[in-house]
């Protein structure tokens, strides 16, 4: 028996398949070309400004080669850590709500020893004083 090949699999879904296309096109470049027109121009000519740093339309303060604290990078790499642990409980959640894993209580031991390996680093880094943010005073040019 001969199969027959047609050129394309998908015919009767084209319009579906070019929707989505163009949808994703448009989530895509609609907020490049929304900030475009939308956009202030020649505001920094205007008030002579031309070769200043902006950040988030506010005038800086300081010079912008500051060193930030090792505290800083410490908590951004803690907050990675966590987010993507916390996102692997989600399927294992999924998966403990089915009978087959229910009864099973060395799983269970595995997934408290995960966690606990978790808050033992959460006290780690509290212990060396990553969670204290100190303020900083900056003198304004």
């Amino acid at each position: 028996m001969e199969h027959q090949f047609s050129a394309f699999l998908y015919q009767e879904h084209v319009l579906w398949i070019a929707a989505f296309t163009l949808g994703g096109l448009a989530f895509a470049l609609g907020p490049i070309a929304i900030v475009y027109l939308f956009m202030p121009l020649q505001t920094r000519q205007l008030s002579n400004k031309a070769l200043q740093f902006i950040e988030c339309g506010m005038d800086p303060i300081g010079d912008s080669w500051i060193r930030y604290g090792v505290v800083f990078y410490l908590y951004a790499l803690i907050f990675l850590a966590f987010d993507v642990d916390v996102l692997f409980l989600f399927p294992v959640a999924t998966v403990y709500n089915t009978g087959l894993f229910a009864s099973s209580i060395r799983d269970f031991i595995e997934i408290v020893l995960f966690v606990g390996i978790l808050a033992l680093a959460i006290v780690y880094a509290w212990i060396k004083g990553v969670f204290k943010w100190e303020r900083k005073t900056f003198l304004r040019r």
